[in-house]
């Protein structure tokens, strides 16, 4: 991987220690997230990991000294036009297109429009206000790719996910990503200064799928916010820091009224095929079906809301579950903000994510950071942030036989989620957002130099 930028921002030794001098950070980042806002609740519509993603980074990169301002589409009427997320941070609404009932699919149709918004915001500006512009999905970087050209700034991309990964690794019956959008990731990929990659594994992609130049990818891990997600909450860490992860879950449970000796299961995501929530809930019926004894001390919780191609079948999960005859085991539970997401997390036994696709899988930090282990198929990013056989199980395919062994192993070993917990947490403190936003500062500073050596080139 020594092609690719790397973790911390910095290239391989081949590449002259000169080049790496006199980098000036921007001053002010212009990010934009078309389709989804900082501002929504994680879990519901379209909004999951990417809105963690953005909001955390943002607040960093403001704390070291460079503004972010965030555009998204306006969603409702009543959304003032700019709201200050944080010192720093502000997120400005875009009117473009109606405000509900606009599917992701359909906002392509309203890029033009929202780009109009963009422009109108920096018309109001003296020239130069935007140093760089920072696009979240392929939505915006089609916006961004005309901001960044029209404002002569740098533009840095983070594709999120990509249609030709997602569309290798289809769940049955879920619909594939269209032609436009590979199409549309194949044009941000050719225009944008640098692209962030989640993981070294992303970064081939977008070499082997995209035909990226390796010189502009960076690789910056996503982090974790370790105030929040951690195995006691912030007041009562410090007095309880040696009790264990075990003491940590048993106060959760206590909290959210799960039963104390219960195997718990938890999915918590956005429930859709490519999340397999149903994979969780076959291997807890294969289980059930070798163990009978323990549907008694069994208790399954899935956090979230239907999103993606899930919609289309909202009750989906809950009719599979009486059809599976373990309704009695699980409890479908709406999406959560942050703070009971992480007493979530601490009360599971383990997190499970049979995703069939994850450019890198936050929860799993997340739940790790909480003191969690995690049972994840063997994907994407996941085996970054899971180390397999320490901080948790990674599973190849999505056999719910075969997640029906590991649960088994968490349900006879009551240890085992304790040992792995604290594996777990001690591996997220790597994982700080203070890291990442280090990291993509030194990709802005990479992008903005490779941006002016472009333009001297073609004006020299």
């Amino acid at each position: 991987m020594s092609q690719y930028i790397g973790r911390l921002g910095r290239r391989s030794p081949a590449v002259p220690t000169r080049l790496r001098l006199h980098r000036r950070q921007p001053r002010r980042v212009a990010m934009l997230s078309v389709h989804t806002s900082p501002l929504h609740q994680p879990g519901t519509g379209d909004a999951g990991g990417m809105n963690v993603y953005i909001v955390e980074l943002a607040q960093r990169l403001a704390a070291i000294n460079i503004e972010v301002e965030i555009f998204t589409r306006a969603t409702t009427a009543a959304l003032p036009p700019a709201v200050e997320l944080a010192p720093g941070v502000l997120v400005r609404h875009v009117d473009a297109g109606p405000y509900e009932g606009l599917a992701k699919e359909e906002l392509p149709a309203q890029l033009c429009a929202f780009t109009h918004g963009v422009m109108q915001a920096w018309a109001g500006h003296r020239p130069g206000y935007y140093d760089l512009v920072h696009s979240h999905y392929w939505l915006s970087g089609h916006v961004g790719w005309l901001a960044a050209q029209r404002w002569g700034v740098p533009l840095v991309h983070a594709m999120h996910t990509m249609a030709k990964v997602k569309n290798a690794n289809l769940a049955d019956g879920d619909t594939p990503e269209p032609a436009a959008r590979v199409i549309g990731e194949t044009q941000i990929v050719d225009a944008a200064d640098r692209l962030i990659a989640n993981t070294a594994e992303e970064a081939d992609e977008l070499v082997r799928h995209y035909a990226a130049d390796p010189g502009k990818v960076a690789v910056v891990h996503p982090g974790v916010n370790l105030d929040r997600f951690r195995p006691f909450p912030k007041g009562c860490g410090e007095l309880r820091a040696g009790e264990g992860t075990s003491a940590a879950r048993a106060a959760a449970r206590a909290r959210l009224g799960l039963p104390q000796d219960a195997l718990i299961p938890l999915f918590a995501g956005r429930i859709q095929p490519l999340k397999a929530p149903d994979v969780l809930l076959r291997a807890v019926a294969v289980l059930l079906g070798e163990r009978p004894e323990l549907r008694s001390r069994i208790c399954v919780p899935v956090v979230g809301g239907p999103s993606g191609s899930g919609l289309a079948k909202p009750e989906g999960l809950q009719k599979l579950a009486a059809r599976l005859g373990i309704a009695d085991v699980v409890r479908f539970c709406p999406p959560v903000a942050q703070e009971q997401l992480a007493d979530w997390f601490r009360a599971a036994s383990v997190l499970v994510m049979p995703s069939y696709s994850e450019s890198f899988g936050l929860v799993a930090i997340e739940a790790q950071a909480a003191g969690t282990p995690v049972l994840a198929a063997a994907v994407g990013g996941l085996p970054v942030a899971v180390r397999d056989g320490h901080t948790g199980v990674l599973v190849r395919g999505h056999d719910p036989a075969a997640y029906a062994r590991v649960l088994r192993d968490f349900a006879d070993d009551p240890h085992l989620a304790d040992r792995m917990g604290g594996a777990a947490a001690r591996h997220a403190q790597s994982f700080g957002w203070d890291t990442a936003a280090a990291a993509t500062a030194d990709v802005y500073a990479a992008a903005t130099q490779a941006h002016r050596r472009h333009v001297r080139s073609h004006h020299g």
